[in-house]
């Protein structure tokens, strides 16, 4: 029910999104490559503060005030756009956390990349704090000293962290350790998660699209000139902050400690983290059994190695006897039973002859092409209106049965990624007078690149495509999110208008 509820949510969000933004460039379709392009500004900004940064504790709060106030127009910039990228990598994660769940895109196969993402939050957080230290204000001073008491309190370690602060001394040995952690140790083991954490997923977005870019990084630069990020006093260990401006995506565990104590602050921190760890368990997700080659049917071509979003299939050199130089072979454990490899094997054509039941190269043992070419001409035998309308949907996407009708036929898939295009020619030949497919919202596929792959194929811009005989106009696809069913009714409504209309004008 929580899920159901945030998914509901969710979706209303990205509604509205799309109305301002297009689905195109909703930022909400592009958190994970957000995510990435802030960590390159990150990067650059943090490349070029470092050249006036000293790292000892003398010069430390005299360099980031000669780069805010004397270089604001370059330094100063950079170092705003750095804490402000910062703070927009914790949102767009926290963001596509919140969806991933939603969604329900992480549990089953998907346990990988959910569980290795949230030890990833940790380590962004933990560069957040040591990038506070760093400038060696009032806020850092009550960060240097909360964190000590943190790691103090752990029974393993021994107790004398804290004692570097408690007689205003703080040794540029100690100090030149916070900046080696800050830019460079932790962020080796950050990119070491992060490559782990999209190990298992195949053709990844790192970069959003060049308009969503150029406007972010515009929009940041402006709030940068705007609100430029300024330090506290210089910290003064035998004094006490008495104001302190929190960045809470940051620094919210302070707080916490302040009014708990460290014991259960560590208890609240670690039980949230392990929670959201063992969230693809509880419960786990049951699925379908995994897609099964049948190398009698398969000619080798690759095609479903090069659609599959998950990496699950690989080709190899061919173990039986026929011609072809290439089989492919599935890794079970990264297969999600999309179909959509189904849908890119030339062997899933319906028009194929000489045998009762259709069996593709690749396909689900527990619904197959056959399947597809089953339910494709039971339901254009069962339409009784003289305009006839076909229309494909997937488990995930807009509930196709609502339009059936006496006029409308509706075939339900796993994914629309899983519909071969010659399906399509072979329901326009079995007397349909329209295709109509959908799916997900236009670049948010539940399988990724379901909805993508079928316009492709569509246009003919992506191997299998509609034979060139097809007359496209008869075919339309409209992608929508569950709650967009009364877009999907007035979409198929206006569609049988226009076939009518052009029967009637033939």
């Amino acid at each position: 029910m929580i899920r159901k509820a945030s998914n509901s949510a969710v979706l209303a969000i990205e509604k509205g999104f799309n109305r301002v933004f297009s689905n195109e460039l909703n930022p909400f379709y592009h958190l994970g490559s957000l995510s990435f392009y802030f960590f390159w500004i990150i990067l650059i900004s943090g490349i070029y503060v470092f050249i006036f940064f000293e790292t000892n504790v003398a010069g430390a709060y005299n360099s980031v005030e000669y780069m805010t106030h004397d270089q604001w127009w370059l330094a100063g910039v950079m170092r705003s756009l750095h804490r402000y990228a910062s703070d927009a990598v914790i949102i767009t994660i926290f963001l596509h956390l919140w969806r991933e769940f939603s969604r329900d895109r992480y549990r089953g196969v998907r346990w990988f990349s959910w569980f290795t993402g949230v030890p990833t939050l940790w380590m962004v957080v933990m560069l957040g704090i040591t990038g506070y230290w760093l400038v060696w204000d009032m806020l850092a001073q009550y960060i240097a000293i909360a964190t000590s008491e943190l790691i103090d309190w752990i029974p393993m370690v021994p107790g004398a962290m804290v004692f570097n602060f408690l007689d205003g001394q703080v040794s540029d040995r100690f100090f030149t350790l916070m900046a080696f952690l800050h830019l460079l140790g932790l962020p080796i083991m950050l990119v070491f998660l992060l490559w782990t954490h999209v190990s298992r997923i195949s053709q990844i977005d790192f970069y959003p699209p060049r308009a969503l870019a150029i406007w972010t990084l515009v929009s940041l630069t402006v709030l940068s000139l705007i609100k430029p990020a300024v330090s506290h006093e210089a910290a003064q260990l035998t004094q006490s902050p008495t104001t302190l401006h929190l960045d809470w995506f940051y620094l919210n565990i302070y707080p916490l400690v302040d009014m708990l104590g460290p014991g259960l602050a560590w208890a609240i921190s670690t039980s949230v983290t392990v929670l959201l760890m063992m969230l693809p368990w509880l419960p786990s997700r049951g699925e379908n059994p995994r897609a099964e080659i049948n190398l009698e049917h398969c000619n080798g071509c690759g095609q479903c190695a090069k659609d599959c979003p998950y990496g699950a299939i690989s080709m190899q050199k061919r173990t039986d006897e026929r011609k072809y130089d290439f089989e492919p072979r599935m890794e079970d454990s990264l297969c999600t039973a999309c179909g959509i490899c189904t849908g890119s094997c030339v062997s899933s054509s319906p028009f194929r002859m000489g045998r009762d039941i259709l069996v593709s190269g690749i396909e689900m043992p527990w619904y197959g092409a056959n399947d597809l070419r089953e339910k494709t001409l039971k339901g254009l035998e069962s339409l009784t209106e003289d305009t006839k309308i076909i229309v494909y949907g997937c488990v995930n996407g807009l509930d196709v049965d609502q339009v059936q009708n006496p006029a409308t036929a509706a075939v339900v898939m796993p994914c629309a990624g899983m519909l071969p295009p010659s399906l399509v020619d072979f329901a326009l030949k079995k007397g349909a007078d329209g295709v109509f497919v959908t799916g997900c919202r236009e670049g948010d596929c539940f399988h990724r690149f379901g909805n993508r792959w079928t316009d492709a194929r569509i246009l003919g811009t992506r191997e299998p495509h509609l034979l060139k005989r097809t007359d496209k106009e008869k075919v339309i696809a409209f992608w929508g999110a569950k709650t967009e069913s009364k877009e999907l009714m007035e979409k198929v409504g206006a569609y049988r208008a226009l076939i009518k209309e052009g029967k009637a004008d033939e």
